[in-house]
């Protein structure tokens, strides 16, 4: 996965009609497994692409948003195979091995839960992965936030499928 890709997996509630939610707010007990500062940082940029589609912070919100995130360490994509084996009257053996090559490729497991606030239940889900470089500058971790937060909000609310 490229350093800038963001992927993004929704689903949602088939029966959910979202044109009846205009406010929302966060969990009161989130745990978003963000860094202080990178928490503070998404939740501004997710504010600002909530009241751009029309929705507003409230006290007495439609829906609730849960946050969470994780890091992980990405299998390598490139690995150089070396092999070796004989054969000889009617025995045969091998070995082979893969040898990693390239960086670590660490990446950063964003979930975005909505949760109707009345009903308790589960409406909307998006799943954001992207590569993290843990050394960024403030700035260039708030354009990658930006830039999970774009992908994430492209795709809300979901498109009827009909």
């Amino acid at each position: 996965m490229s350093c800038h890709v963001v992927r993004v997996q929704t689903d949602y509630e088939k029966e959910t009609d979202f044109t009846n939610y205009s406010t929302y707010n966060y969990f009161d007990d989130m745990q978003s497994g963000l860094s202080e500062l990178d928490e503070k940082r998404l939740i501004k940029i997710f504010d600002l692409g909530m009241q751009n589609k029309g929705l507003l912070l409230s006290e007495e919100p439609d829906f609730l948003i849960n946050i969470q995130g994780g890091i992980y360490q990405a299998p390598r994509s490139s690995t150089v195979g070396v092999g070796v084996g004989g054969t000889g009257r009617n025995v045969s053996g091998g070995v082979s091995m893969g040898i990693p090559i390239g960086q670590t490729n660490i990446q950063r497991e964003v979930v975005f839960d909505f949760v109707d606030s009345q009903k308790d239940v589960l409406i909307w889900q998006a799943i954001s992965k992207s590569h993290l470089n843990e050394n960024n500058t403030p700035v260039e971790r708030e354009k990658k936030l930006q830039a999970i937060v774009d992908k994430v909000l492209s795709r809300f609310p979901p498109k009827s499928r009909k």
